[in-house]
């Protein structure tokens, strides 16, 4: 059996404008205005979790161009160069992490938000033996939670539903 401990995660340091800029070129990938103005949101303000519909709705509100395809284009990209993590969800919507350490997340369904969770408190143990010819990447806990409803809250919410 495989056992994997947690791994503590740490916010990303905020990055400044020269950092980013050396990032994007040590990337290979083209420098263009629009990339350049994803990776200021995504890593000016330190770790954060965005999806291309958040992230597309700061660069719209920030004045620079660029459509949602771009961004998701973009996503990808950074994604597939290391720069981002794409945190395992199921559904419709994508979500990515700038913070690259191993660590786990809370997802709130009623909110569609993604918090990490707390360094301390998570351990996996005793997975099952892994398939012939496959090796462990990684273990990704997603919490799904929700807010705590009070009595009278569940009332209103069960008179709304008949």
């Amino acid at each position: 059996m495989t056992t994997i401990e947690r791994i503590d995660a740490t916010p990303a340091p905020q990055a400044p404008p020269d950092l980013i800029r050396g990032i994007l070129a040590n990337t290979g990938l083209r420098m263009t205005q629009q990339r350049l103005a994803l990776m200021d949101l995504l890593f000016a303000r330190g770790g954060r979790h965005v999806t291309a519909e958040s992230l597309h709705e700061e660069l719209v509100r920030s004045g620079a161009p660029g459509s949602i395809s771009s961004v998701y284009r973009g996503l990808k990209d950074f994604s597939d160069m290391g720069l981002l993590r794409r945190v395992p969800i199921y559904g419709s919507t994508a979500w990515f992490d700038t913070e690259l350490k191993h660590h786990h997340h809370f997802y709130a369904v009623d909110e569609d938000r993604l918090m990490d969770v707390p360094t301390e408190g998570i351990a996996v143990r005793n997975l099952p033996a892994l398939p012939e010819g496959y090796q462990l990447l990684s273990v990704d806990v997603l919490l799904r939670i929700r807010k705590q409803y009070h009595d009278t809250d569940r009332r209103v919410e069960r008179c709304a539903l008949t």
